[in-house]
């Protein structure tokens, strides 16, 4: 089910372009939709999956663009060196806080990851000699693969697609493997987990650190794709938004956190009226979610669909003019 789930998604993306050749909406939407997708899917790892709180994860992602932004720009490092270097900082980084930072529980690890958020951004606006400051960084070098330079919104759009595919087939196997499963033991219980012989700590560093690598890889193609980084982009609010994504498709839910994503990012496109207000409704949409929709918009809609599948296929397996079952 999880793979044929993952052939319907892959044929809608790679499709689009198709139907819809040379559209603004399908290639500049549709590309943001795809990274913050991948950014969704990778925070639903730590969130969903394992339980463990993070509302600073846009940090991870500002790290992995600024590091590609600076070594290509200030260094004229290769554009593939410059995105593995930014991969190595974030694993120094993410494997260097996780084990002080995921001992915390609740709204305690909530704090320390939202100053470990602020922090980063404060450093990216402060250094200006080192990360431009407010203003960033301009004239990022284009990014080509294989010779195939991504010089366009439709090849630009094709690639994220294809990373966005490999995120969510990674988390589908994740979930069926003997990680996943130890991972949402820990979600459901860190006590019982360690009476079943699973090394705690180690499975919240890995879920921590994989996380960060996959915001790492995709901070890297959102600088080259820009071709400019500033830290606006990076913020506390993002980290807001990327969660809200996560809890508004349901945690532990990869194709909630793909609903969740293509929801949120397409939200402002249709409240551009009240921009102003986004914050407070991100928000209220949170808030909305946590009361209403516990297991999430997108879980709870595919049980409701599921349960009226279930009675129609009960009464249809009684046929017209037959009696049910006497009581």
């Amino acid at each position: 089910m999880r793979h044929r789930g993952f052939y319907v998604v892959a044929l809608i993306v790679l499709g689009l372009p198709i139907l819809f050749p040379r559209s603004y909406f399908v290639e500049v939407n549709g590309t943001a939709i795809l990274f913050n997708a991948a950014l969704a899917m990778g925070l639903n790892l730590l969130m969903g999956y394992a339980g463990q709180i993070s509302l600073g994860h846009a940090a991870f992602f500002g790290i992995g663009a600024y590091a590609t932004a600076i070594l290509t720009t200030r260094y004229g490092l290769s554009p593939y060196l410059a995105m593995a270097a930014g991969l190595l900082l974030n694993f120094c980084i993410a494997y260097g806080l996780a084990r002080p930072l995921l001992k915390l529980k609740g709204h305690y690890l909530a704090m320390a990851t939202l100053g470990m958020g602020i922090i980063v951004h404060i450093f990216l606006v402060q250094t200006g000699r080192l990360t431009g400051g407010p203003d960033g960084i301009s004239n990022i070098p284009n990014l080509s693969v294989f010779g195939w330079s991504l010089n366009t919104d439709q090849r630009w759009y094709v690639a994220a697609a294809l990373w966005m595919l490999f995120v969510l087939k990674m988390s589908l196997n994740l979930a069926g493997s003997r990680m996943g499963r130890a991972f949402r033991a820990l979600h459901t219980s860190e006590v019982a987990a360690q009476m079943m012989r699973i090394d705690t700590t180690s499975a919240k560093t890995q879920v921590f650190v994989l996380s960060a690598l996959i915001a790492s890889l995709t901070g890297s193609l959102f600088a080259h794709q820009k071709a400019f980084v500033s830290p606006d982009s990076f913020s506390f609010f993002f980290s807001i938004e990327l969660v809200t994504m996560v809890v508004l498709g349901g945690l532990g839910s990869t194709y909630g956190a793909l609903f969740g994503a293509a929801f949120i990012t397409l939200l402002p496109e249709l409240l551009s009226s009240i921009e102003n207000y986004e914050v407070m409704i991100f928000g209220l949409i949170l808030m909305a979610t946590m009361m209403f929709f516990p297991k999430g918009l997108y879980v709870t809609l595919l049980e409701l669909l599921q349960r009226q599948m279930g009675i129609k296929r009960a009464l249809n397996a009684w046929g017209p003019g037959k009696r049910g079952p006497k009581c």
